[in-house]
């Protein structure tokens, strides 16, 4: 499968097109703000008509997992998004011909994440790609401004 993922600001999936609003930055914070992962999945011919498990895992810069408080007594637990999809053959489509899987995942803000490198990690069906991962960096607020 080939990915295309875009950090955005906010996205729709709708009638097979994306819809991305403030798409493609790499750099946030220092406060917490709302996201979305806008994705584009060609699913080749022999992969229709089945379900695919989706999974995205953050990670910080080291590739070990980011943790958030699940709840006011609760052990931190990973921030991942786990799923499926599947795309269906229209018909009268040429065989061979592959086929798009568009999904938008909005993000509400998270809890507020340390200065440094993280990276959203994509896997489908327990596989992934270096390319199937989307990086982004978190900020230090500006000299002389609190946080």
């Amino acid at each position: 499968m080939k990915v295309t993922m875009l950090l955005a600001d906010a996205a729709q999936a709708i009638g097979g097109k994306l819809y991305i609003l403030g798409g493609g930055w790499s750099v946030t914070g220092p406060h917490p703000t709302a996201a979305a992962i806008a994705l584009k999945i060609e699913v080749p011919w022999d992969e229709a008509n089945r379900p695919h498990a989706l999974a995205l895992e953050l990670v910080n810069a080291d590739g070990r997992p980011v943790l958030v408080p699940s709840g006011p007594d609760a052990e931190p637990r990973p921030v991942e998004i786990r799923g499926e999809f599947e795309v269906g053959r229209p018909t009268g489509l040429t065989p061979g011909t592959a086929l798009d899987a568009v999904l938008a995942i909005n993000l509400g803000p998270l809890p507020a994440l340390a200065l440094g490198r993280y990276v959203w990690r994509l896997s489908i069906n327990g596989a992934s790609h270096d390319e199937w991962q989307v990086g982004f960096t978190v900020r230090a607020a500006p000299a002389g401004r609190a946080v």
